[in-house]
């Protein structure tokens, strides 16, 4: 038994099944300590985002030796390409299913969360995009200067975010999956609007499987390695994704499990996981792809035409590389596509942001199991061209 519970999948499911027992019995005053907690810990955890990118990508950077530029150019092709791919799969799902689908969009009724006892923030260092850009040129830099010195501080660096990570940040998220869940059932968002729209978000997430399933069979064949021998150490991984709601919040998670499987290489872990989990966000794009083409149908009693959906699906892409990978943070980052190109209003955005909030914990959940993919065909990649990391 204490072998189980010190399984971090069991812990995870835990937290997931007590949060919503305590959720939809929990009063006023005892909602105020959960939300306070969640914002607590949520601070704590958002801080070491900044840390944790920096700590893998630049020291993993710097092992790449002078293939590093040419390793971050094929990690950006794959992230976009995927990303794209998962666009247009969604969009051509979307003409096929959305016209014979019978949609209600009442989603009224929800309890309000009732406001923190006390608001402790917790400022980041700088924001993760800053982080990555910092991370990568940093990482370029000492390559190109052959700055040693710099190179060791790094590694060492490296180690000591490596125990934050297991010491702080893995033992807090079963507690803040808890209280995320909570506040989920409180709300009535898993009792009431989550049958709003049910079919559609039992759709995607079909094509989330689908997709996946596609990433880690063309990671296998390119490869030459056994895909199951990576998925299967995921499965932490896309529970934490479920419950934090953010690639970047579990990003701690999906190293260590990246870092479990034989077939992976720890150079391309270090250095893809993290940069990944910044840039990649498939699940969110087929997300948002088959929701516009809902709400427009739902609200404009038609779904935008081909060519204008085929655009919004190219410049989606560039904006999910860009996307912080925390909760909607995709959809947040395209609301200028959403009215812009697809010409949705108040009532359309709002009704976007509302659905996309329904499913973003599944949508983050198939990116970050994707991410494990694109790092099998960058270690394909490596040994195909025979890019061996540098010695310590």
């Amino acid at each position: 038994m204490k072998n189980i519970w010190k399984s971090l999948p069991f812990r995870l499911l835990v937290g997931v099944a007590l949060g919503i027992l305590l959720g939809l019995v929990a009063n006023g005053p005892v909602m105020n300590v959960v939300v306070t907690l969640k914002q607590v810990m949520g601070q704590v955890i958002t801080f070491c985002v900044p840390l944790i990118v920096i700590g893998f990508i630049a020291p993993s950077i710097t092992k790449l030796g002078q293939n590093a530029s040419r390793m971050l150019g094929v990690a950006l092709v794959l992230a976009y390409v995927s990303s794209i791919g998962a666009a247009l799969f969604a969009m051509a799902a979307g003409y096929g299913l959305i016209p014979h689908l019978s949609i209600v969009s009442d989603v009224e009724g929800l309890k309000k969360l009732p406001d923190v006892i006390f608001n402790l923030e917790i400022p980041q260092i700088m924001s993760v995009m800053s982080a990555l850009v910092f991370s990568v040129l940093l990482g370029l830099a000492v390559t190109w200067t052959k700055a040693k010195h710099t190179e060791e501080i790094l590694n060492e660096f490296q180690q000591i975010v490596l125990g934050i990570v297991t010491r702080v940040v893995i033992p807090l998220l079963p507690f803040y999956i808890a209280v995320t869940f909570c506040g989920l059932a409180y709300e009535g968002t898993i009792t009431k609007q989550l049958p709003v729209f049910l079919k559609v978000i039992l759709i995607v997430m079909v094509g989330h499987y689908l997709w996946m399933l596609l990433l880690y069979a063309l990671a296998g064949i390119y490869s030459g390695k056994s895909p199951l021998e990576v998925v299967r150490h995921y499965g932490p991984a896309y529970i934490t994704a479920v419950g934090t709601m953010s690639s970047a919040a579990t990003l701690a998670v999906a190293l260590r499990c990246a870092r479990k499987s034989s077939v992976l290489r720890q150079d391309m872990v270090d250095f893809g996981v993290p940069l990944f989990a910044n840039i990649h966000l498939c699940g969110s794009v087929l997300t948002e792809v088959f929701f516009v083409m809902t709400v427009s149908q739902i609200l404009y009693g038609n779904m935008p035409s081909l060519g204008t959906m085929i655009l919004f699906c190219l410049l989606l892409g560039v904006f999910a590389i860009g996307a912080p990978g925390v909760p909607g943070g995709t959809v947040m980052a395209s609301l200028g596509l959403i009215v812009g190109v697809l010409l949705f209003d108040d009532t359309g955005t709002a009704l976007m942001l509302t659905i996309f909030a329904l499913q973003d914990s599944f949508g983050t959940a198939c990116n970050v199991t994707g991410d494990g993919a694109l790092t099998l065909m960058l270690t394909g990649y490596a040994e195909k061209h025979h890019i061996k990391a540098e010695k310590q």
